[in-house]
């Protein structure tokens, strides 16, 4: 049953952060999709703190509880990652023709 709350959970999580990115993009005209997706997401939430809950009260020890689990990173799926950086990209400079 473990085994399924946390791919539950896990689905959960991208869930919610593919709305968040999907709600970024909104044109801003766009008001009948931008309050939509912000139903969504709400719910989402919402449902992701209740899986939260659950798989809290699975029994499931806290990271870092045990010495065993101290020394092991973070899985991807747990970790926040910075929003990526659009940058124009820059042409080599030419060389002199001397």
């Amino acid at each position: 049953m473990a085994k399924t709350i946390d791919l539950e959970l896990t689905r959960a999580e991208v869930e919610v952060i593919e709305l968040e990115a999907r709600l970024r993009v909104v044109p801003m005209n766009d008001t009948q999709l931008s309050d939509a997706l912000k139903a969504a997401l709400a719910a989402k939430k919402e449902r992701l703190a209740k899986l939260r809950t659950l798989h809290a009260a699975a029994g499931k020890p806290s990271r870092g509880a045990t010495d065993g689990e101290a020394n092991q990173p973070l899985p991807l799926h747990a970790i926040r990652r910075p929003p990526l950086k659009r940058s124009v990209p820059q042409r080599p400079k030419a060389k002199s023709a001397k």
